[in-house]
Order: C-alpha cells, then sequence, then structure tokens
C-alpha cells in the first residue's frame, strides 16, 4: 500500500493507529470513515482532537481505495515513514535495562503476515530488537503495522544488508547466535540465560545454508504429532516464550 505522496505510509485500523499515537509517532491526517458513530470511534475521535491532529471524513469506498483490500475498520492514519534502527541501538537497548540481549533475526521470512505476528509476539516477551536482511524479506507496511497491531513501534527493527556479516559482528561482541533446525539440540536443553540471537527461517525452505554455516548451533522444538514443521511465527512464539519463561525464573 503506497501513500499518495511517497513520503508517508498508511496505518491502518483503530488497534494499530492507537498505538502509533501512544508512541507517540508523527501522523500528518487521520482519514475517519463518515457515519460511523460508535462509542469507539468517538473516544478515538477525541484522542486525535488531543494531539491536534487533522482529521478528514472520508466514504468507505474512498478508505477501501487506499486500504487495496486490506479491512481498516473506518480508520486509516497517514503517518511518517517507519525509521528502522541499527544493531548497536538494539544492543544498547538491552545494555540499559540491564539485561542480556536477545534478538531475533529473521531469514528469508517474505510473508508480512509472519513479520507482523512476530513482532507483536516480540513485543510481549520482551525481545530487545529485530532483524531483517534488506532483500528478499518483508519489510514493515500498512499490512505488517496491523497484523503487528502497532508492536513495530515498539520493538526496534535493524535491517541489513548482510545477514551473515550482521550475525559474525553479534557472535564478536559476546552474542550466541542459534537457528531453528528439525535436527538440532533441544529447545529446552538451551541457556537461555546468555546473550542471545536466533535466526528464524522460512517455512518451507528454512535457513540458508550460507546463514547456517555462521551459527553457534541449532535448536529444534520438540514435537510428538505427524507434522514436524510449524509456521514460521508460530516457531517463533515458541522460541521467545521459552526464552522469556527461563529468564523469569
Amino acid at each position: 500500500m503506497q501513500s499518495k505522496t511517497n513520503q508517508t505510509e498508511f496505518v491502518l485500523g483503530f488497534h494499530a493507529a492507537k498505538e502509533v499515537l501512544e508512541a507517540k509517532q508523527v501522523v500528518y491526517q487521520a482519514y475517519l470513515q463518515k457515519g460511523l458513530t460508535s462509542k469507539r470511534m468517538q473516544n478515538f475521535i477525541e484522542q486525535l482532537n488531543r494531539a491536534r491532529i487533522p482529521i478528514s471524513e472520508q466514504s468507505k469506498k474512498e478508505l477501501d481505495h487506499y486500504a487495496m483490500g486490506m479491512n481498516h475498520q473506518g480508520v486509516i492514519l497517514e503517518v511518517e515513514p517507519y525509521v528502522y534502527q541499527s544493531v548497536d541501538f538494539i544492543l544498547n537497548k538491552a545494555k540499559e535495562k540491564q539485561e542480556d540481549p536477545f534478538l531475533i533475526i529473521l531469514n528469508n521470512i517474505e510473508d508480512p503476515h509472519n513479520l507482523g505476528s512476530i513482532l507483536r509476539t516480540a513485543d510481549a516477551s520482551g525481545v530487545h530488537g529485530v532483524i531483517i536482511p534488506k532483500h528478499r524479506s518483508a519489510s514493515v507496511t500498512a499490512s505488517v503495522l496491523k497484523t503487528s497491531t502497532g508492536a513495530a513501534y515498539h520493538v526496534p527493527i535493524a535491517r541489513v544488508t548482510n545477514l551473515t556479516q550482521t550475525i559474525d559482528d553479534l557472535k564478536k561482541k559476546g552474542v550466541w547466535v542459534f537457528g531453528t533446525d528439525m535436527k538440532g539440540q533441544s529447545l529446552w536443553e538451551m541457556d537461555a540465560t546468555l546473550p542471545l540471537a536466533i535466526v528464524i527461517g522460512n517455512e518451507g525452505k528454512g535457513l540458508s545454508r550460507r546463514v547456517k554455516q555462521h551459527l553457534d548451533g541449532m535448536l529444534t522444538i520438540p514435537m510428538r504429532g505427524h507434522v514436524q514443521s510449524l509456521n514460521a511465527s508460530v516457531a517463533a512464539a515458541l522460541m521467545m516464550y521459552e526464552v522469556y519463561h527461563r529468564r523469569s525464573l
């Protein structure tokens, strides 16, 4: 979904829009569907007025055009483009919290819904940041912002040119980097107290061979059923919550 000016982006839906406001992101305009008078909409309008954000009422047809088929719930915000952070920014965030770093690295995750879901869980489980490659990867779009319900504004995302070089740099800084694979060490046996980064691969192809060559080891999720693979966002969620649980003990 593209903005009208190519210098702004659209955020769709109540949840994502509220997260944008709470994160104090720059909002240029709010587009609201004409005729919606629910209590929810009235409260949202009051929130927009307090933030002094211009409101433009549009027909459902006009909002549908901007949303390009996505569910907008009668709410679209036009915001400044998403700002990616550096890997050092993420590591410093962990240091400021006096916590060992915990990062998620995505390898060949191209589905924006998977990226959005992973960001949502990352925010809930205390992940310090997510690293994605610039190429062959989903980036932060309106669809990702909606799926993440705005979590992208709370979890720093670094977008890197060379994923394997980034992995090597993390290892030099004392971060242990593990991948996910069916033949790895059990997730239940890992030391979650380490400075840690976990690489999640595409659910179809898994991790790339080149990325595997740069990892400290592989982790697997124990399963007892007939299906031996999980959706990338589900696998990532299990990994993240296992680390969160171990570090909370």
